[in-house]
């Protein structure tokens, strides 16, 4: 249904979505501050050298399993709503945990298995103290980010009957319960305590939705029988889960690459990424979770595609535009207040820098959380994996150049470039339409935003410090907003309330 033509939404169901969005959202700020602290306690704890690059060279693969994870989220949604159009939830849920589970079980014996192997495979040129660390870790921490996929399985099946509060809650109690025994097993058992600590993560936000899903199981009953068709979920998780992967992956490749860059270096870029992450997934993962159910039922066009990118991006990147600016003048003084003496002067400052120019990774990657489910909305899935593989061909040259030229700058840069240049990919196999009308819109749209953003925090450092010129910075930012709101901010803001 062309856009044009779809019901806005009552006044009530346009509270719902804002309120489910602000619910998601809060998740992920609960989840973002309880990283914050096991962070800063980690940097205080155990300060900046081999073993804290050991350590986040294994939480790299846990990040790329978890934000694959939640990427696929937003791709087995359209499934379940339909589903549940169909009386087929309670089938169709079991189907997919029975598939999830025939992948995680063998991952996570195989990972213990061969535990020192992968810690040598992932850690590289760094010590071998470095490579014991991430063995010790990498059996805690891959069974931890099945346990995000699992979960994740459930929030959809909630997601698919517009319920978001419980899986909400269940992600946000587990990070915190996860950073409390980090703190209270740390001193005793060294780095290995975070890997414990996201285990527990993953258990409860397991533990909170299937509650709700069981408690509801009236309204999960089988009406018809629903196949296994095992084969036919492995493989659609495998293609559903590519271009999570590949992008997650790509993350890998840059830690890799800032190993060659200095020692600390992968640590330096693992903070500035958790950061730039936060960022994104507060505002564009929450829009996307919210949106993939109403979109499934309500059907789009390449037009109304492109319009909803486009309205979804102006309210993420908004943020991401005032986070950015704050970082710009606070980043150094915030990261040495926050990790430690480990992270003062040269390096904290940098790691500030290296969130700004992870701006164009911050834009790549959130029009790719906003688009991605409208591809299995519209069945547009035949190039996933394709694009996935070259994906990750391409940035091995783009990174190889840009380290060469700009060290660790470039390797961010670098992931920025191909994270961009998959999106636009993606982009062109749903629609070529579509293509055109995004980058037009998006173009257009961080324009602005860089503009209003380079005014009001750059002006403001000429004339004040960097605590005042950040406050006054926020507040002119906010003016610009306003001002500008007609030219696409105040439509966003209408389009979002009325997705429910």
């Amino acid at each position: 249904m062309p856009a044009d033509e779809q019901p806005k939404g009552s006044p009530e169901r346009g509270r719902s979505a804002v309120r489910s969005g602000a619910f998601t959202g809060l998740s992920y700020v609960a989840l973002s501050l309880a990283a914050a602290v096991a962070g800063a306690f980690l940097a205080h704890k155990f300060g900046r050298d081999e073993k804290t690059d050991g350590f986040m060279a294994a939480y790299g693969v846990y990040l790329v399993l978890v934000l694959g994870a939640q990427a696929f989220r937003m791709v087995v949604v359209p499934d379940l709503t339909r589903a549940e159009a169909e009386g087929n939830l309670g089938s169709e849920f079991r189907a997919y945990g029975v598939a999830f589970l025939a992948v995680a079980v063998p991952a996570t014996v195989i990972t213990a298995v061969f535990a020192d192997f992968w810690g040598e495979l992932i850690t590289g040129r760094l010590p071998e103290s470095s490579a014991h660390v991430a063995a010790q870790a990498l059996p805690w921490l891959v069974p931890a980010a099945f346990a995000q996929l699992i979960a994740a399985l459930a929030a959809s099946a909630l997601a698919a009957k517009d319920s978001y509060v419980p899986a909400a809650l269940g992600f946000a109690i587990g990070g915190i319960g996860g950073v409390v025994l980090f703190v209270l097993a740390a001193d005793s058992h060294g780095l290995v305590a975070l890997a414990w600590g996201l285990a527990l993560n993953g258990a409860i936000a397991i533990g909170l939705p299937l509650v709700v899903l069981l408690f509801r199981g009236n309204r999960l009953r089988r009406h018809r029988g629903v196949p296994l068709r095992l084969r036919y979920r492995l493989w659609r998780l495998a293609y559903g889960a590519s271009v999570p992967l590949a992008l997650q992956g790509l993350y890998v490749i840059a830690l890799r690459f800032a190993g060659g860059t200095g020692e600390g270096n992968v640590t330096s870029l693992s903070y500035a990424y958790l950061l730039a992450a936060t960022f994104v997934s507060t505002t564009a993962f929450s829009l996307s979770l919210i949106s993939a159910a109403p979109l499934t039922r309500r059907g789009v066009d390449a037009e109304s595609a492109a319009e909803h990118v486009v309205h979804s991006a102006w309210v993420s990147l908004a943020f991401v535009g005032a986070a950015a600016g704050l970082v710009a003048l606070l980043g150094g003084r915030v990261v040495t207040a926050v990790l430690g003496q480990a992270f003062s002067g040269h390096v904290g400052d940098e790691l500030g820098r290296l969130v700004v120019f992870l701006s164009p990774w911050m834009i790549g990657n959130a029009a790719f959380l906003i688009m991605y489910p409208l591809l299995f909305v519209m069945h547009r899935t035949r190039l996933l994996i394709p694009l996935a593989l070259a994906g990750v061909v391409i940035d091995i040259p783009i990174s190889v150049v840009a380290r060469s030229l700009w060290g660790l700058t470039g390797v961010t840069v670098a992931l920025g470039i191909t994270t961009l240049l998959v999106v636009l990919g993606l982009m062109a196999s749903l629609a070529p339409r579509m293509l055109w009308l995004t980058v037009n819109g998006l173009g257009r749209l961080s324009l602005l935003v860089g503009a209003a953003t380079a005014l009001a925090f750059g002006g403001a450092s000429l004339v004040f410090g960097a605590v005042p010129a950040a406050a006054a910075g926020l507040a002119l930012y906010a003016l610009l907003l306003l001002a500008i709101r007609q030219l696409g901010l105040a439509q966003a803001w209408q389009y979002v309330r009325a997705l429910h």
